[in-house]
């Protein structure tokens, strides 16, 4: 299963300061590195584990039914190309990490199966999404002097929850749309009838470059902006 995130942050506290040195990229690697591994290993964990409990060992027997990140992590999509756009300053972060391998003849109802093993990563995604937003809340809420160390540190991890809801609620909307290769393609083809289920799976070769198409004329986000900015108001 392919992990993909496409967000643009939106949330007062969370946005991306200037990148007119490196401190501040650093300080942005910082703090975006935990949550886009928080979101991208556990998002392909929990499509192995389903997989793995509905009879498919795949993933098992390649050992990616792990939490160590070097098992997931894809060297450009994970760790070059967000650095890339974070250097840049763009408002948003794109990456995916390492498809988990899934052998759906193994699973013990196919068709259905793979529709429970494709929702795994984004439901992944949103319970993490609650967990960072809970966190959030809690450090907004405690009542810290406004200078010196605990306050600067409160901050930092007061933003870093707040990029770990955007991160989690931009993959999982992203990855839910209706195209393949993405989980909500999948999820579309196991749901719908033979005949458009099949015309949809023969997209699969061509989702990423439409994908791309979208992303470069602008009508990506008109589509995933309305319910990643719903999410992230009611968990924020």
């Amino acid at each position: 299963m392919r992990s993909l995130a496409a967000l643009s942050p939106r949330a007062r506290a969370c946005t991306l300061p200037p990148m007119d040195s490196l401190a501040p990229f650093i300080q942005n690697v910082c703090l975006w590195a935990l949550p886009v591994l928080t979101a991208v290993v556990l998002h392909e964990v929990a499509h192995g584990y389903v997989a793995f409990r509905l009879g498919d060992p795949t993933a098992a027997q390649l050992g990616r039914l792990t939490l160590n990140p070097l098992a997931h992590v894809d060297l450009f999509g994970t760790i070059i190309l967000p650095g890339l756009l974070l250097l840049s300053g763009v408002p948003f972060l794109f990456g995916y990490a390492k498809p988990v391998p899934v052998n759906v003849l193994n699973l013990r109802n196919p068709r259905h199966g793979m529709v429970l093993v494709a929702l795994a990563g984004p439901m992944m995604n949103l319970l993490l999404a609650a967990v960072f937003a809970f966190a959030f809340r809690f450090l907004h809420s405690m009542q810290v002097p406004t200078e010196g160390m605990l306050a600067a540190n409160l901050e930092f991890l007061t933003r870093m929850t707040g990029y770990g809801v955007l991160m989690n609620v931009g993959l999982a909307v992203f990855n839910m749309l209706p195209l393949p290769p993405l989980d909500g393609g999948r999820v579309a083809t196991g749901l719908l009838p033979r005949a458009p289920a099949i015309a949809l799976a023969r997209l699969e070769p061509y989702g990423m470059l439409i994908i791309m198409g979208l992303m470069a004329t602008g009508a990506l986000n008109h589509v995933l902006r309305p319910m990643t900015r719903f999410l992230v108001r009611t968990l924020l």
